[in-house]
């Protein structure tokens, strides 16, 4: 005999909970200081470009370069 599976329900849930931990993971960010945001905002712009161009160098020079200049 076979076993009826209820994946659809399965995959509901599971949808729900994937939006919950992604609110949780980004609370920090959303409840972060303007200057923070912007760093990130900057870097994840910067290391999104970087992946489109498919430049896998270093970006810590560059990552360093944001942080400076936000904090001035």
């Amino acid at each position: 005999m076979k076993r009826q599976s209820n994946k659809g329900s399965d995959l509901e849930i599971n949808t729900e909970n994937n939006f919950d931990d992604i609110e949780d993971v980004q609370a920090p960010i959303y409840t972060a200081p303007e200057e923070v945001r912007k760093i990130i905002e900057m870097v994840w712009q910067l290391e999104k470009n970087r992946l489109d161009r498919k430049s896998f160098g270093h970006i810590s020079d560059d990552i360093l370069t944001i942080i400076k200049g936000v904090v001035q």
